[in-house]
Parts: structure tokens; sequence; C-alpha cells
């Protein structure tokens, strides 16, 4: 019986330190991760090499007058450009292009091909006709569209290229506006049932929503000669909920830090900062 206990012991003994080396084993051959920063190169997408310094001029803004979306975008951009490109920032007034377009629209003078309803016959050489009429103020799109013209007066843009010493100019169209929408949403109800267990149930609901868009345009044009070198559109939105009182200002630059990257990757190289897990 002594010996049978000895060899059940012995056994027992065996068997755990199998267990133990088997245990450390697995702790050995177990994963382990490591998570690397990484930096992903992004090439600009213009080469502006050719210059030295670069002029945030204006735009022609519209949308609603609770936010001045021309100032308040020459100044953002100015700022991101001032810390994130090689370019000098040439400060400048901000330039009403809205009324320069149409002022430029007015003094046009051109000639009008078509009959004249009076006359019945085509306007004399060099006679001037009525301009054509530009909305104001600019409510949408729509209304945008016909301010457009502005971007290719390549005489217009190398007059202010020549005035600054032949930069790089940055200008465009910038709406903001607010937005509604009603429409159906799932919404989670919790609640305790009978036995004081928490409960989530999905209702279907009509909410209301307000909230801003934002459309800018970017138009990036060669002083030197006043062509346009590069164009960029975008569309950001945000809508809250109807018992948000979100201040308008705080939506535009909501929305604008959506947009301010890409617009960053047209003018310089950026970095786009991330983490990599590597397994051990």
């Amino acid at each position: 019986m002594i010996e049978q206990a000895q060899q059940r012991k012995r056994r027992n003994l065996l068997i755990g330190l199998v267990a133990a080396i088997c245990s450390a084993g697995t702790l050995a051959c177990a994963p382990s991760f490591l998570e690397v920063p990484i930096e992903t190169p992004i090439q600009a997408k213009l080469d502006v090499s050719a210059f030295q310094r670069v002029l945030v001029a204006g735009f022609v803004s519209g949308g609603t007058d609770e936010v001045d979306a021309n100032q308040e975008t020459v100044r953002l951009l100015r700022s991101q450009l001032r810390t994130k490109s090689s370019l000098r920032v040439i400060d400048a007034d901000v330039m009403p292009l809205a009324e320069i377009t149409r002022n430029q629209s007015k003094a046009a003078g051109d000639v009008d091909p078509a009959p004249r309803p009076n006359s019945g016959g085509p306007a004399a050489p060099g006679q001037a006709v009525a301009a054509q009429i530009l909305p104001m103020p600019i409510k949408d799109e729509k209304d945008m569209e016909p301010y457009e013209r502005l971007f290719a007066n390549t005489a217009y843009w190398k007059q202010i290229g020549e005035e600054y010493q032949n930069p790089l100019i940055v200008t465009g169209s910038v709406l903001f506006m607010e937005r509604t929408s009603s429409n159906m949403v799932t919404r989670q109800n919790e609640r305790l049932d009978a036995f004081g267990q928490r409960r989530t149930d999905e209702e279907r609901v009509f909410l209301d929503r307000k909230g801003y868009v934002l459309i800018p345009k970017f138009v990036f044009i060669d002083g030197r000669t006043g062509a346009t070198m590069y164009r960029e559109n975008h569309k950001e939105e945000v809508l809250y909920s109807a018992q948000q009182n979100m201040p308008a200002l705080s939506s535009y630059f909501e929305l604008m830090d959506r947009l301010v990257p890409n617009f960053l990757t047209a003018l310089s190289s950026q970095k786009v900062h991330g983490t990599r897990v590597l397994l051990k």
C-alpha cells in the first residue's frame, strides 16, 4: 500500500511538471503586439516651385448673412498657409469679389449682335448694351453661376498679379447656406422591465433637423499670366437636432475643418499620421 501511494505521488508530480512545462511553452509562444507610429506622405497636387508668395485674394460668397464667408475663409486659409506652407502669405485687404464682378459687368460695354426690339436692326458698332444682371444677394448655386466669369478674366488677374509681384493667387467662391431636413429615423429607448432589468427598444420617429451646407470652390491662378492652374470643388454639410442651438459661425468652422487638409495638399506635400500594429 505504501509503495502504491508513493507511485501515485510520483505520477502526480510528473503530471504537474509536464503541465507546468506546457504552460510555460504556451506563454512563450503567445503572440505579442507592437504599435508603431507611421507617417504617410501625400504629394502636392500643384507644382508651386515657381512661386515664393501666395495671395489669398478673396471669394465670391453667398448664402446666409449670419457669416461673412468671404472674410472668414480668407482669414482661415491665410492662417493655415502661414504654418503649413513654405510660401510667404501676403497680407492684403480682402477683395470684395462679388462687387468687383458686378462692376465689371456694368462696365463691359458688349455689343448686342441680335436685332434690337425698337430699331429692328443690330446695335451700331461699339454701342454698349445693358450688362447682364447678376443676382444680389447670392442665395444658392444658381445665383452663383453668373459670377464664375470673373475667374476666366485673365487680364484682371494678371493685373492683380503684377500689383503683388506675381504670386500664386488663391480665390474662388464660397456658399454657406442653411439646411433643414425632416425624415424618419430609428431611435433607441432604454427602459426597465417588470423584473428590473434594462431593455432597449427601437422605434421609428419623424425627426426635424437643421444645419448648414458649405460649398467652396477653390481656384488657383498663376499671377504671372492670370491663367487658372487648378480648381477644386467641395461640399460638406452638418445637421443637428431641432433642439440644438448651434451658432452659424461654429458650424462654418466645423465644416471648414473637414476641407482644409484637402486644400493644403493642393499646395504642399503633407503627412498623414497613424499607427500600425506589428506582430512579434
